[in-house]
């Protein structure tokens, strides 16, 4: 087995008990990520030196005997919207090409301070904004589990390298399910994190009082260990909550798939099965409620009926929240310019021809929709609306949890679809997150694990768990996944066995 396969707290180990070393592990990650990123184009930017130079020197300070961080010396990669300092950060958009981050995140800090080496930035839709990973201006990312196949958005760039083995975890933002729906289409597990626990402080903003910071992984154990990494209180963000998460790996405990369930509450959405979901993401998802059941767990049916109306309401508060964040990327404060070559040239003219040229068409069509249900005309029957919306998903989940421990649904209405199959159908797109946006607005944690295969595909269950309680979260999908079909995340990718 070649240790590119094996998890990061595998790794950890082995880097602890000094059978391999973080430079030669981190060779092998870079080399695999160069030999197979023109065919998966899951990476932006490779940083060989600035990875190795922290490998070396977390083996310097392992053989010196100094303590170190538990997973010192293990390679992550970062979305391409988090900014590390010294290297280009792009959003996946023509608009940032080039530019050059001047600080580090909140999170980038995180992780430095874990001593963990970062191999390069991950392909994205352009500015977050996109279900498939076809929207970057630097092409689209490929499923590995596919050569046609769309690895999911807008973090499908994350969330290929990680199937793909060629990093063991990495970071991705999740807005409206931009990681958790990645997870289920490429086999990989994918958390969004209670609202305000992971810092957002040097993210590029797409809709801040949705967006969050998460882990992607190839196990739940993995995206645990991950989050606590990368939870902190952090007064440069005003909605950084005081305490950070703790107790998440522990919550994914060995041993969890014989535990007694019993009286454990699982509650099944009745909104969020039947018609829009295929037929074999139906199938996998009862198979694994019954899992659930068989051991205990008392299954319990929900009804939220604002969640059908949640999809309509986060594309109207989105988009507004885009327009807003984007009317800084104009050539004058912020991004890439273009000069008019006709006409007067003048602060108007150049700012048009630099968002037009510059911004893909999903960008300008979330920011037109956005402005369109701000305009003062419209406000109380479009955004204020949407707002109403909100509350109703807020309060039928307080409602819910009150009966129930936690969730669970569909992470995606269907399996990985093929590129460009439906670019031209944009409400087939957006529908692709039906099951994933109400816990962004209601801002309570939500992941995906691999639970199963459909037509060969691999299927995630979402598991939705109350604001501040992501241990209970971690311990239900741990449950999940250990009763699961270990071939919905198993890539099956060739990996080198000498890597």
């Amino acid at each position: 087995m070649s240790i590119l396969t094996l998890s990061a707290i595998e790794l950890a180990k082995k880097l602890r008990e000094g059978e391999i070393t973080s430079e030669a592990l981190t060779k092998a990650t870079l080399d695999r990520i160069h030999a197979e990123n023109e065919r998966l184009n899951a990476f932006l930017f490779i940083d060989d030196d600035g990875a190795l130079d922290v490998a070396r020197a977390v083996d310097a300070d392992r053989a010196a005997g100094k303590e170190l961080p538990p997973f010192a010396g293990v390679p992550i990669a970062l979305k391409d919207n988090i900014c590390e300092r010294g290297t280009p950060v792009t959003c996946g958009s023509k608009m940032l090409e080039g530019w050059i981050a001047p600080y580090d995140a909140t999170v980038v800090k995180n992780i430095m301070a874990a001593r963990l080496p970062i191999v390069g930035h991950t392909n994205m839709d352009e500015f977050a904004m996109g279900s498939s990973t076809e929207n970057s201006a630097f092409g689209p990312t490929v499923n590995p589990w596919g050569e046609n196949l769309a690895p999911g958005g807008s973090g499908g760039g994350s969330a290929a390298a990680v199937a793909a083995y060629l990093v063991p975890w990495a970071l991705g933002s999740d807005t409206g399910g931009s990681i958790r729906q990645p997870g289920a289409l490429t086999g990989t597990v994918g958390a969004k994190p209670t609202y305000g626990n992971i810092s957002r402080y040097g993210v590029v903003a797409m809709a801040s009082s949705l967006d969050q910071v998460g882990p992607v992984a190839r196990t739940v154990a993995d995206a645990a260990a991950l989050q606590e990494i990368l939870s902190s209180h952090d007064p440069l963000d005003s909605t950084s909550l005081p305490e950070p998460a703790t107790g998440l790996l522990d919550a994914t405990g060995e041993g969890s798939q014989t535990e007694d369930l019993s009286g454990l509450r699982i509650g099944v959405v009745k909104e969020l099965s039947g018609e829009g979901i295929e037929p074999g993401v139906e199938a996998v998802f009862e198979q694994a409620v019954e899992s659930l059941k068989e051991r205990g767990a008392q299954i319990v049916e929900v009804s939220l009926p604002s969640f059908e109306m949640a999809i309509a309401a986060y594309y109207l508060i989105m988009p507004a929240e885009v327009s807003s964040n984007m009317a800084r990327f104009d050539g004058v404060r912020y991004g890439n310019r273009v000069e008019p070559t006709e006409g007067p040239v003048t602060a108007e003219t150049m700012m048009r021809e630099t968002r037009g040229k510059m911004l893909g068409a999903e960008v300008k069509r979330r920011i037109i929709l956005g402005t369109y249900a701000l305009d003062a005309g419209r406000y109380d029957e479009f955004y204020g609306s949407a707002l109403k919306v909100r509350t109703l998903v807020q309060r039928e989940l307080a409602d819910a949890f009150a009966q129930v421990d936690a969730l669970v649904t569909p992470t995606a209405p269907g399996v990985a679809f093929e590129l460009g199959a439906k670019s031209e159908d944009l409400m087939a797109m957006y529908m692709n997150d039906m099951t994933t946006t109400p816990a962004n607005l209601a801002g309570v944690p939500a992941m995906s694990v691999p639970a199963g295969l459909a037509d060969g595909l691999p299927v995630g269950v979402q598991v939705v768990a109350p604001a501040h309680e992501d241990a209970r979260m971690y311990k239900v999908a741990a449950m999940i996944e250990a009763s699961a079909d270990p071939s919905a995340r198993t890539c099956p990718i060739d990996v080198r066995e000498d890597a």
